[in-house]
């Protein structure tokens, strides 16, 4: 079920046009029920669930399948943040001959590709794990969707994806603890709602 797709920016993501879906929630309330039956009347819906290796993750996952297991129109996305490519992979030396050039191009784009699959591989356990919690609610994994994003600014993979994968709900996990503040701290959620609009932002945790 993972895969990996390159579209722009060095994002290995596909792309679609953003449909706003939904209302945007206050950062620090989960779903009201308001928002809950707005849900369930929606024709399609797709949520995009950020994950990590945390507790808060997968209680986050856990909360999710809960609420929308009985709700045939939804759509999850597990989205999970690799880390930050090596900078020999962001960009090569260039030349003035452009053929050397074009080799140096498809090298490069050949280089970044099998990086995001090692990474991937290595770190794919947490997408696993994620969605065997969220089978374990209930939730229809045939209804799931692993997905990979790289690092070159956490806040940016997520919103990048929020926007190009014409999400009607993004999900994302309080963090207190060091190792997991990387993907959640530092304003990441005051950007998802200043930067996606027509998105709800749930923040769980």
């Amino acid at each position: 079920m993972a895969f990996v797709s390159k579209g722009t920016e060095g994002n290995f993501s596909l792309s679609y046009v953003v449909k706003p879906m939904a209302t945007i929630t206050k950062k620090d309330n989960h779903p009201s029920g308001e928002e809950q039956a707005s849900a369930t009347s929606t024709s399609s819906i797709k949520i995009l669930v950020a994950v990590d290796d945390s507790d808060q993750a997968v209680r986050a996952v856990q909360y999710v399948g809960s609420l929308l297991r009985d709700t045939h129109n939804v759509g999850v996305t597990l989205f999970h943040v690799l880390k930050p490519m090596p900078r020999e992979f962001m960009e090569h030396g260039g030349s003035e001959n452009p053929e050397i050039e074009d080799h140096l191009g498809v090298q490069l784009r050949k280089d970044q590709e099998d990086w995001v699959r090692r990474e991937g591989a290595i770190e794919y356990p947490i997408l696993l794990k994620a969605l065997e919690r969220l089978g374990q609610t209930g939730f229809p994994i045939d209804r799931v969707t692993l997905k990979f994003g790289y690092e070159r600014d956490i806040a940016d993979t997520i919103i990048d994806e929020a926007k190009s994968g014409n999400y009607g709900t993004v999900v994302v996990s309080r963090h207190e603890t060091s190792g997991v503040k990387r993907l959640f701290g530092n304003g990441i959620t005051d950007r998802l709602l200043r930067e996606v609009s027509g998105v709800a932002i749930w923040v769980l945790g």
